[in-house]
């Protein structure tokens, strides 16, 4: 028997149709890249969204179409989200920060038919422009006044000008909410990136989830900053899950240095953020060194990459902010576990409280995880037993875009990481698989290496990673960027593992660099140092 209840589809439109009807006052600020503060709210900006989908109607723009995104931050970014996929069409975010070969590459890839960007990566856009034969034209996200006088990107428009000559009569069409309705690639590290394609349904669900309690935690009364690129795995949903709940939005555009940051976070009452490791790097040192504070700012979500615990504990003891663990990719829409105690946890001492909280927590409602051996056999939840980390759920892949098999292992998706699950089923990455270290049988996590390192006060930034040894196979070399001023060597350096981890973990040796090579969003690249490393000789081993 089923059940007497109306069917109607989980689409995206429907989140900002919310938003501008009982949240149609709250505000949204964006840093934009012509410089100023731009204020609208979401009345305003589902105005300009019907009038941006009529635009693209009329620019031939069909659904099922490809519409590419170069951009950062801001409120005509969030336009395009929704008007793309509102339309029926696919919203494909591309980040600048790739290489222009690399861009054209995802550009051909996903056979976009328009391309917007952003003032300021004109020059990018002119580098491929002659490499992207089918796009059909490129619209500058600006006013007319800023086109250039030349360009090799033709037939180009203006934003601005489309939408201020659309109507804003546009009736958000219902279809199916399995749909597609955004196109995301992987960063590529290993080989070509690959195209991930989320659906209405998908897209709808993960921006609940995210803003449950033990997620997120969001409600009308927040005031986020999406510091995670819109580029990136949708700004983590963020764009989806703040119109969902009515609260305001900072738009902090291309600029994510800590001056820039922290700036915005105390003008606008920030309570909210979210960002990977690096960025909030950089806004810790400028508020430790010109004696700030946040007066309003309470949590931010970490992930893309471990947060160091050096980290966590300056951001809750030193600043009151509360940091919340996650872990997802953009297999899983990205979020995939939450860092978030237990009410047994409130008994525990905070040091043991710490030791929950540095993993990257529970599976998020529909979600499941299993680790497994390289055999495919499940592996014990006792908090020591490392394994491949498994998962599935409503918001995961289950192919990638342009390849017709499938992406699971019998209806599980795998995704390259290597964890720990404990009895109470708080997951914990320990590497990547292709960057855990084999000494000897044993496998030794380089991410633990790094938390230490980093923790100490004169290191800036660490990586670690597995040289070749002829009896071990494999033994960890940390490579370090000092801190200005730091007097750091190998000695002290290698002294401070002790009585932190066993001794044949620790490190063999120690480098220190002036720079380590970070990926587009962000992560270290292990494979540039390993190929910079490439017949390193560890000390006290012979040369072959």
């Amino acid at each position: 028997m089923r059940g007497l209840m109306m069917q109607t589809p989980l689409l995206i439109s429907d989140l900002i149709q919310h938003a501008a009807r009982f949240h149609g006052d709250t505000e949204i600020v964006s840093r934009r890249v012509e410089g100023d503060i731009h204020r609208t709210n979401y009345r305003d900006l589902h105005t300009r969204i019907r009038k941006l989908a009529n635009a693209l109607t009329a620019l031939g723009v069909k659904p099922g179409d490809r519409v590419g995104t170069l951009a950062w931050n801001g409120y005509r970014h969030m336009e395009l989200y929704y008007a793309v996929s509102g339309m029926g069409a696919i919203l494909h975010t591309i980040n600048p920060r790739l290489l222009p070969d690399q861009i054209a590459w995802i550009i051909n890839h996903a056979e976009d038919s328009f391309l917007f960007y952003d003032a300021n990566l004109q020059p990018i856009v002119e580098q491929i422009a002659g490499k992207t034969p089918g796009l059909q034209g490129y619209v500058l996200m600006a006013d007319a006044d800023r086109l250039p006088a030349e360009s090799a990107a033709a037939p180009l428009l203006a934003y601005e000008s489309l939408v201020d000559a659309a109507s804003d009569e546009f009736t958000w069409p219902s279809f199916d909410e399995n749909t597609a309705s955004s196109l995301c690639y992987t960063s590529g590290t290993t080989g070509n990136p690959k195209g991930v394609l989320y659906s209405h349904r998908s897209t709808v669900l993960h921006a609940y989830a995210a803003a449950l309690p033990d997620v997120m935690n969001l409600s009308a009364t927040d005031v986020i900053l999406p510091v995670v690129p819109m580029f990136h795995v949708n700004a983590w949903g963020l764009p989806y899950a703040a119109p969902l709940v009515g609260c305001k939005i900072v738009f902090p555009g291309p600029a994510l240095d800590g001056k820039s940051l922290h700036d915005l976070f105390e003008a606008e009452g920030v309570t909210m953020s979210a960002g990977v490791p690096t960025v909030w790097q950089g806004l810790l040192a400028y508020v430790d060194a010109n004696g700030l504070a946040f007066s309003t700012m309470r949590r931010t979500v970490i992930g893309g990459s471990a947060c160091p615990p050096a980290m966590m504990r300056a951001f809750e003891e030193k600043y009151r902010v509360t940091v919340v663990h996650a872990w997802g990719m953009s297999e899983t829409s990205p979020l995939g576990t939450s860092g978030a105690l237990k009410s047994k946890h409130s008994s525990l001492s905070a040091e043991a409280r710490y030791a929950v909280k540095f993993k990257q927590g529970l599976a998020l409602p529909s979600v499941d995880l299993k680790i497994v051996d390289d055999e495919g056999n499940e592996l014990p939840w006792d908090g020591k037993t490392f394994g491949n980390l498994m998962t599935r759920g409503p918001w995961i892949v289950n192919e990638y875009y342009g390849e017709d098999k499938s992406a699971l292992q019998d209806g599980w998706f795998q995704t390259g990481d290597v964890a720990v699950i404990d009895p109470d089923g708080y997951m914990q990455i320990t590497d990547r698989s292709k960057d855990v270290i084999k000494s000897g049988g044993e496998w030794i996590s380089s991410i633990e290496l790094e938390n230490i390192a980093v923790s100490h006060p004169g290191v800036q930034i660490a990586a670690c990673f597995g040289v070749a040894h002829p009896r071990w196979d494999e033994r960890p070399l940390l490579v370090v960027v000092r801190k200005p001023d730091s007097t750091l060597d190998r000695e002290e350096m290698l002294a401070f593992f002790d009585g932190k981890i066993a001794k044949w973990q620790k490190p063999d040796d120690v480098v220190f660099v002036d720079s380590i090579p970070l990926g587009a969003t962000g992560k270290m690249l292990k494979a540039e140092l390993r190929r910079q490393f490439a017949g390193y000789r560890l000390p006290g081993v012979d040369p072959a």
